[in-house]
C-alpha cells in the first residue's frame, strides 16, 4: 500500500489488481441503515497465509473453482473460435481470390459478396451476445466469489484490513 498525493490526511489505497470498490460493496448500506461490509466474510475453509500476495494468488490459480471457472470460458471460447474464424477467413479469401463469385448476383443488385459481408456483421454480434449471456450464465458468480476470497486471502497475507 502507498499514500498518493492529492487525498486527505491519512487516505491510503491499496493498489490490489482485484479491487473494485462499487463491486466489493463499500459504502453501500445494508437492510438495517449501517455500512454494509466491505468483503463477504471469509469462507470458514480459509487459514491464514504467509509468503505474500503472489503465493494467495499461486494458490488460487491452483483451486478447484478458479479451474472450474477457467474450464467454463475455455468451454465457450474454444468451440466459438473454432466456427467463428473460418467462417471469417473464408470471407476474406473467398473475397479476393473469386471476385467473380461474389459479385454473383442473387436477388436484383444484391450479391453474395454484400449477403456475406452483412453475414459477417450478423454473426459477430451474435457471437458477442452469446458470449455476455455465457459469461452473466456461467462464470460471473463463480468468478466475483473466487473474487472476494482472493480479496480476504490476500488482506490475511498482508496482516491487515483496509
Amino acid at each position: 500500500m502507498e499514500k498518493h498525493d492529492g487525498g486527505g490526511p491519512g487516505e491510503v489505497r491499496f493498489d490490489d489488481p482485484w479491487y473494485d470498490a462499487l463491486a466489493s460493496g463499500w459504502g453501500e448500506v445494508d437492510g438495517t441503515g449501517a455500512l454494509a461490509p466491505a468483503v463477504p466474510a471469509a469462507r470458514s475453509g480459509h487459514q491464514e497465509h504467509t509468503g505474500g500476495a503472489a503465493h494467495v494468488y499461486l494458490e488460487v490459480q491452483r483451486s478447484a473453482a478458479f479451474q472450474e471457472v477457467r474450464g467454463r470460458y475455455r468451454r465457450f471460447v474454444i468451440p466459438a473460435v473454432a466456427v467463428f474464424f473460418p467462417w471469417y477467413v473464408g470471407y476474406v479469401v473467398t473475397a479476393t481470390t473469386a471476385p467473380g463469385f461474389m459479385a454473383r448476383p442473387v436477388v436484383g443488385v444484391v450479391n453474395v459478396a454484400l449477403l456475406a459481408g452483412l453475414g459477417q456483421f450478423l454473426t459477430t454480434f451474435l457471437l458477442a451476445w452469446a458470449y455476455a449471456r455465457h459469461a452473466r450464465l456461467r462464470r460471473d458468480r463463480a468468478a466475483l466469489e473466487l473474487r472476494w476470497d482472493t480479496q480476504e486471502m490476500t488482506r490475511n497475507a498482508r496482516g491487515g484490513e483496509r
